[in-house]
């Protein structure tokens, strides 16, 4: 178990998938882990409850979710670089990036001119 809860929970979310299941309990929590999950749930990607310690999480309608590792730095000129590098297809999914107004979404941090940390896309 690596000491990174982001990119261990998404895993387990898309091991999840794969395994054709479409609710998954996470033992993890961390307010940077439910709020990349708040952008996922805003845009249909699933639907997560909290109880207790653990995260109830129910599997919609997503293909890839998964962490960016390392953790880039950009500034806003070269989002489009990662977008291209990660996202399979133009207005096809979103890379969640942590700026100093919070997470959000790639085509968010363009038009307000802010760079950040990349953390994970989803499509």
């Amino acid at each position: 178990m690596s000491q990174d809860i982001i990119s261990d929970t998404l895993n387990e979310i898309m091991n999840a998938k794969r395994a054709k299941k479409t609710e998954v309990i996470i033992n993890k929590n961390s307010r940077l882990l439910r709020n990349v999950l708040d952008i996922a749930k805003e845009s249909g990607y699933l639907d997560y409850s909290v109880e207790g310690r653990s995260l109830n999480i129910k599997i919609k309608n997503m293909n890839e979710f998964k962490a960016i590792k390392p953790r880039y730095t950009v500034s806003v000129t070269k989002i489009k670089d990662y977008v291209r590098r990660y996202l399979p297809a133009k207005n096809f999914g979103f890379i969640i990036i942590s700026t100093n107004k919070g997470l959000i979404k790639h085509n968010e941090a363009e038009a307000k001119n802010i760079g950040g940390c990349l953390i994970a896309y989803i499509y």
